[in-house]
This record gives structure tokens, sequence and C-alpha cells, in this order.
């Protein structure tokens, strides 16, 4: 087996809510480097960050790409500079690019690093601070955030991961409605789910791989393997030109960002969790559509979110009751409320308590404060206050999962559908 001196290459914070994406211009990178004689080393890596951080970029995705170093390491990293300094939204204040160069093995400290950007807040100068303190060459656009993500897309290991084939227009297309054929990815998806999936939300009848942005992708679709990726790709149909396409290797759809946290009182805002904790109110509607209630524990109490964007999830949320026990997947947003992705029913409150039924029938009412029971229509009464408990069926199910839809679901979330994998 031949080991090769491995140059890591990190880049993120290219793109704006405008335009751009640093997928995109991965693939332009390794265009200059396929036409000057450079190969990567195994597939480009997309790495998705916290999704509730302060400050991210749109998709809030790092890219990293390994080449062999060699005799063609100078020319590499001129190109990756010069196509970052043409290709970046730098007129957008948000944009902040930030490259990095590393040669050497990912230590166990760059590993640790790169979990903490997914489960935590970074500073720039944290991120800049680390990447010198373990050999990374450094270079920072404006204020240079994307350092960040940089090292982090480099670092990650990914004993979990999935691959993501991204298709990118024409440039003069870009802003115009995407000319999909829809019916040719309703075929796709039927002929290739579970291995791709995310493909479509037909509870909402939305065409996931469809960007909503006027970004250069044309169409994402996601899937555990590579060949079923080459599938779809023949599957789908467009009417417009394809300029480009490229398959990531990434962390998307694995739960990376989901910490177990030990009770409720030990989660830290901006942070993603599972935890359990038992229903405290019977879950309400606010305007706007989004719903709330509040899980406890012995720790303390948090109040958790389904929000107008999940649509039919939140009338399966609102089938919970008070004493139902579940564990939430999700973070905490910057007012403090979690934002549920999905849910497990760990077990139900099928219990209700009832006034008792009389002797005639009739269910009883209230004779007065500490007065018993009475019958209204044959007036027989009884001393006992307490009422009768009742096993009642429940919509939910014990054990089962529930998540929101495909057109709500974040990056990292995992979806039912890989459950059984990891």
């Amino acid at each position: 087996m031949i080991i090769i001196n491995i140059l890591h290459i990190g880049i993120d914070d290219t793109d704006s809510p405008d335009g751009m994406c640093t997928t995109y211009l991965a693939s332009q990178i390794i265009n200059k480097f396929e036409d000057n004689g450079i190969k990567l080393v195994d597939y480009p890596r997309l790495i998705r960050l916290n999704p509730f951080a302060r400050f991210k970029t749109r998709g809030n995705g790092g890219v990293g790409l390994k080449i062999p170093n060699d005799d063609n390491v100078e020319l590499a990293k001129k190109i990756v500079l010069e196509e970052v300094e043409k290709l970046s939204m730098f007129d957008c204040d948000n944009t902040n690019p930030g490259v990095i160069f590393y040669d050497g093995e990912i230590t166990k400290e760059m590993e640790d690093y790169a979990f903490r950007a997914i489960y935590e807040f970074i500073t720039i100068d944290e991120a800049e601070e680390f990447g010198k303190s373990v050999g990374c060459e450094i270079h920072k656009f404006k204020k240079g955030r994307g350092i960040i993500g940089s090292i982090a897309s480099i670092s990650l290991p990914l004993s979990d991961f999935t691959f993501e084939l991204l298709a990118y227009r024409a440039a003069e297309n870009y802003g115009t409605k995407r000319q999909i054929d829809y019916e040719s990815v309703y075929r796709m998806d039927k002929e290739t789910f579970p291995d791709t999936f995310e493909n479509i939300d037909y509870s909402e009848d939305y065409i996931a791989i469809e960007p909503k942005t006027p970004c250069p992708v044309l169409y994402g679709i996601r899937s555990n393997t590579v060949e079923s990726l080459k599938k779809a790709k023949d599957i789908v149909q467009v009417s417009e030109p394809i300029v480009d396409w490229c398959i990531f290797k990434t962390n998307q759809h694995t739960d990376m960002h989901i910490q177990n946290a030990s009770d409720i009182s030990s989660m830290k805002q901006f942070g993603c969790y599972c935890v359990t904790g038992k229903v405290k109110n019977k879950p309400t509607v606010i305007d706007g559509g989004h719903m709330f209630f509040y899980i406890f524990d012995e720790s303390g109490e948090i109040e958790c979110g389904a929000y107008e964007p999940t649509k039919n999830f939140r009338k399966v949320v609102s089938h919970l009751c008070p004493g139902d026990i579940i564990k939430i997947y999700g973070g905490i947003g910057e007012h403090n409320t979690f934002n549920i992705e999905k849910f497990q029913v760990i077990k139900l409150n099928d219990i209700e308590y009832k006034n008792p039924i009389c002797e005639c029938g009739k269910r009883m009412t209230s004779a007065g404060k500490n007065k018993g029971f009475k019958c209204k229509k044959c007036g027989n009464k009884i001393s006992s206050n307490k009422k009768v408990p009742i096993k009642v069926t429940r919509f939910l199910k014990n054990a089962q999962f529930y998540e929101t839809p495909v057109s709500a679901r974040r990056h990292l979330s995992k979806p039912l559908c890989r459950m059984s994998l990891h």
C-alpha cells in the first residue's frame, strides 16, 4: 500500500443570500486542477456546521479537498486563491471567505475542533489561533470568518456520511425559474428511494431537489451511494444546460450535530441535542401558526416549538398530552426555545381521569367542592371526590418516531429512512 502525503484544502463563506455557492466554487477549482494534472484524493467534502450558529452562511457548510502533496502544491494553492478571489460574493457584508491549507495528518485536537464547530459557536479569533497552533496556512478575505468552517471541513471524521450530487446552471440562467421536468423527479424518486432520499415532500407536493435561491445550483440529489446518484441523474430531465456537476461526500442527514443531553438544564443556547422529558401542557398555537409546549424533568423545563414551516408536523405535535414522555431532537435558538426536528414517544400517558358513571349509565357531574358527585338524570349522589381512571386510545404510538416534513428539514437532520443505518 502506497502512503501519499496529503495537502488538505478548506474553503468557506464565499456565498451570499443573493448568489454563489461554495460547492460551485469548489467544482471550478476541481476543473482547474484537472486541467493541470492535479488529482483529488477521495471525493470533495461538504461539511455542514451548527445550524443554530449566530453568524452563518446560507447553508452553513464548508468544503474540503484533498490532493497529493507533490510538486503541484504551489500551483494548486494559486488556483484556489485565484478562484476564491474571482467568484466570492464580496459585495455582501456578511460574506467573509476563509481558506486554509494544511499539510499533515488530521490530529485528535483537530477532530475535536470540528465537532465544536458543529455543536457550539467559535469566533474568528479562536479559529485563527487554533489554526496557527496546528500548522494551518491561513488566508482571510475581509473578516475571514470562513476560516472557522474551513478548518472544520478538513478535520471532521465521517463515521457516518452521505453523498450529494449537485448539478450547476449556466450563469445567464441565475435567478430565473429552473427548468426541471417534475414528472421525471417523481419517477427518479420512485426508482431510487430509499437509496436516494429527500427528493420530494409528497404532503406538500414540493420538489426538494430544486433550490429556491438564485444560486448556481440547478438541483441537488442526496443518497447513501454514488451509484444511486448516477442512476438518478440519468433519470432527471431538464430543459436548460447543465454546465457542470459534482458529487460531494458529506455529513448531511447524519444527526452529527445532535449531542445527548443528560438532562434539560445541561443544554446550552445555540446547541443541538436530544433529551428526554415529560410533556407539561397541551401544545398551543399562536398567531403565525407556530405551536409551543413545555417538557420538564427533575432539573428544569424548556419551551419546545414546532414552527409554521413544519406544516402537518404540527398536527402530530398537537396530539401530545400532559404526562407523555418523549425524546426530542433539535436545537435551541436565540429565544431559548427548543426547535424540534423529530421526536420519539417513550411512553404515552394513556390514562384520563373522568367523573364516575352513575348506576343509571349517565356520567355524573360535580356536586360542588369536596361534595362528591351527583347524577342529573336520576338524582343519585356519591360522597367520594375521586375521579375514575379511564384507558384511552391515542393517535400517537409508543416507541414511534415522528419527523418534520422534507420541505422543513435541516441539512444535518437524519431522516427516519436512514435511522436503521447507523
